[in-house]
Formats: C-alpha cells, structure tokens, sequence
C-alpha cells in the first residue's frame, strides 16, 4: 500500500475512505480506462472490505468514473473523443455561470492572484508541456471560482473537472494551439472583471471560452 493510501486510510469512515481512495487510484490512472472493478480483488488490494467497497463504487459510478456493463460488472469508464467534446459543453455552461456569480465576491487582490497565475501560464508557452499547462489552468479557473457563493456549483465544477481528467490527462495534448488563445481569452476575461461588466456579458465570454476548446477537439478528431 502506498504512503498516499495509507494517509487516506487515516481519516474518515470506511465508506469515505474507500471512495476517497478508489477514486485516487483512478485518477492517478493506476486504474486505466476498462480496468474491472472486483469487489474480492479490491478488498485483497486495499484491506478495505467488500460493504464500504460496494458503496464506494455506486458513488463513483454517479460521478461518470465507473460504468457497470452487462456480462463484465463494474469497471472504469471508458470514453470516447464525443463524450470529452459532450462533457466540454457542459462544462461550459457550469463554468460560465459561476464566474459571472463570483465577480461580485472578487477584490483587487483576488483578481491580481488569478492575473499572477495567467502570466505563468502564459510563461509556460514557451517551453509547452500539455499536462503542466492543463494543471495550470484549471488552478487559473479554480482562482475565480474560489469567490463563488454557491457551493454546491462549485463541487459540480470539481467533479466535472476530475471527470474530464480522467478521460483525457491533457486536452492540450491533442489541441495545442489553442493553449495560446486560451491564455488571451484569460485575460479578457479578467479586464471584464475588473471593471464589472454586466454579469451576462462576463457569463457569455466564459461559456464562448470552453465552448471554443470543444470546438477545437471536434475539429481535431474530424479534420473538419
């Protein structure tokens, strides 16, 4: 077991600590897309018996991480380049609402940290490296949404994040040039901030910005 695991292992109820951990392992990719989810197996592998284990796995299986399939059982999603682009849509409209609710919440100091973290990401143009970029920007998106008054939004916009992480680790891997208009669209982003526009215009530019990195895969996967 490793030091990640057992740290896990240390807190909460068996049933939160199963998740918490299964769902790590999937992330982590230590359990890949289509990797068979059973109960006996994942007991002997994480000492964890097969009551919280089972659980666990209905929990995951509501957050899109693991699909029960016929004949198979339980086993991580697999997805494919339409479920990403279906994902990034939604996501979009999540994420276009809550940074149109957060500006109210935003000072000059929340606004300079979200700025800081663009000027890196746009530093890190320079020597690319998709998955080191991706995390970045999700801290950028994460820095305004910090600010949202609506918590639950938010554990959906977590969710959803996590979700897309696992379908694919980088969507700049597949769509690097639109890392760069990314970065421009950041900016813009924080100058309608910055001087409150009004709330539809701010959620309109957010929602255009996923909305134009699902456009981007689309066109990536189709030639089109």
């Amino acid at each position: 077991m490793s030091a990640t695991d057992k740290q896990t292992r240390a807190k909460g109820s068996k049933a939160e600590v199963s998740y918490e951990l299964l769902r790590s392992r999937i992330l982590d990719g230590t359990y890949g897309p289509g990797y068979r989810l059973v109960l006996s197996q994942l007991a002997r592998e994480t000492g964890v018996s097969t009551i919280p284990l089972r659980e666990a796995l209905r929990r995951l299986q509501s957050d899109g991480l693991v699909e029960v399939v016929r004949n198979i059982g339980a086993r991580v999603a697999v997805f494919d380049a339409a479920q990403v682009e279906h994902s990034l849509q939604v996501l979009a409209r999540l994420e276009g609402y809550a940074t149109a609710i957060s500006v109210a919440h935003m000072t000059a100091k929340h606004i300079g940290r979200s700025r800081k973290i663009n000027a890196r990401l746009t530093k890190a143009l320079e020597d690319f490296d998709p998955a080191s970029f991706t995390a970045l920007n999700r801290e950028f998106h994460f820095s305004v949404y910090e600010c949202c008054p609506d918590a639950h939004l938010v554990s959906l916009l977590e969710a959803e994040w996590a979700r897309l992480d696992h379908m694919r680790r980088s969507t700049f891997s597949f769509v690097p040039g639109r890392a760069r208009r990314s970065v421009t669209e950041h900016e813009r982003m924080l100058e309608l901030i910055e001087k409150r526009a009004p709330a539809q215009e701010i959620e309109r530019l957010a929602c255009a910005h996923k909305i134009a990195t699902a456009d981007a895969l689309h066109q990536a996967h189709t030639g089109s």
